[in-house]
């Protein structure tokens, strides 16, 4: 049986965004600066793809842009308050935990100047907000705080983090990189209260290579692409249309019965929890008790994570011990500084769910996955005993 639990890394392009991506580029295949028939075709598709987004988020359609990735868009939020504000501040908060799109673009940041706070978590990765109070300070010039962690699942408080910036200054800014939570939990705009949030098209069914970049109406910062002046100046380049149109029909598919999917998620989650609690001993799970329905961290202690997934690979079972971006790097930023021990972070394995997950498939995991603990937990024991 093949099961794919790596969502959160990537998921399948769906039938209905691949017919409309192959219909772009062979049938629709103008590009939308152009002023004749098959020109205004494409741009009628743009603007239907930018619809479809700007009406998941409750956002309007000129404050949707369009870019190659999640990562590009947490980059031209970043570099661009640091180009457009620096004068009027130094200090960019974010957290410990964010995706390395975040990390290393405030380390880069630091080089120019900015005094960047990287927030602790709790131990279950959730938001410790008095450390934030305390590092927020009237110069703060934005704070860049993921909504869902690609690794545990938490969900991070960004409407109360709004609120707490209000109350020091209410020009200082807030982004969240929403590319685990969109579509998984609600990323209304107007109720976080942000200002920027980041999205990718290869977390929701669509392709990789695209992604858009929510940015609030009457700010501008400086863009991170110049050139022909698409995307109203601010992301130059010719539109990737394949990838936008696969995105916007993506968001309309998961639209469409959005209530549903999600409940169906959580429900296949936690069924593979409870199996998971029920017959495999000596596990700590690492996401908190209200989380993500999207993502599972669990620690198989005695295990090696990296082992394990090689060994449900070889039944068609396919996980993850962290995030794709940063895998071929030793030990886990996030479990790090949660403060697990050496023992839990090589024991860790992430399960990120998709609605083309069943309960079915969740007893055929549970099933490889004690098996493989099992295995695992013998033959450490015995070279132990040599």
């Amino acid at each position: 049986m093949f099961v794919y639990l790596d969502n959160s890394a990537t998921t399948r392009v769906i039938p209905q965004v691949a017919e409309v991506m192959t219909k772009t580029m062979t049938e629709d295949f103008g590009n939308p600066s152009s002023l004749y028939r098959m020109g205004v075709n494409a741009e009628k598709i743009l603007k239907q793809a930018r619809l479809n987004v700007a009406r998941a988020i409750n956002a309007s359609p000129d404050e949707v842009f369009f870019t190659a990735c999640g990562t590009e868009s947490d980059a031209t939020v970043l570099q661009g308050v640091w180009e457009s504000r620096n004068k009027q501040g130094k200090r960019i908060i974010t957290t410990a935990v964010e995706h390395p799109a975040i990390l290393r673009n405030c380390e880069y940041l630091q080089q120019k100047g900015a005094d960047v706070v990287y927030l602790p978590v709790k131990p279950d990765c959730t938001f410790d907000m008095d450390a934030f109070k305390a590092a927020l300070t009237e110069d703060t010039i934005l704070v860049s705080v993921m909504h869902v962690n690609n690794e545990s699942g938490s969900i991070m408080p960004i409407e109360e983090i709004r609120r707490e910036v209000n109350k020091v200054n209410k020009n200082i800014l807030l982004h969240t990189d929403a590319v685990q939570s969109f579509e998984k939990v609600d990323t209304d705009v107007k109720k976080l209260g942000v200002d920027f949030m980041s999205i990718s098209g290869h977390k929701v069914h669509a392709a990789k290579g695209v992604g858009a970049l929510y940015i609030k109406n009457g700010l501008h910062i400086r863009p991170f692409l110049m050139g022909g002046g698409q995307e109203k100046g601010f992301r130059s380049g010719t539109e990737n249309m394949p990838g936008i149109a696969g995105l916007g029909e993506a968001v309309r598919v998961a639209e469409e019965n959005k209530a549903q999917r999600i409940a169906k998620i959580a429900e296949v989650r936690s069924y593979l929890l409870d199996l998971i609690k029920a017959n495999i001993p000596d596990i700590k799970i690492n996401s908190p008790e209200i989380c993500a329905p999207s993502v599972l961290n669990i620690s198989f202690l005695g295990c090696r994570g990296e082992v394990l997934l090689h060994t449900l690979e070889q039944d068609e079972i396919y996980v993850s011990t962290g995030s794709a971006c940063s895998s071929h790097k030793k030990g886990s930023h996030v479990l790090t500084a949660m403060g697990l021990s050496q023992e839990e972070i090589e024991g860790a394995v992430r399960f990120s769910f998709s609605e083309e997950n069943t309960k079915e498939q969740m007893d055929f995991v549970c099933e490889k996955l004690k098996a493989a603990v099992e295995s695992q937990r013998r033959l450490r024991s015995a070279f132990k005993r040599r």
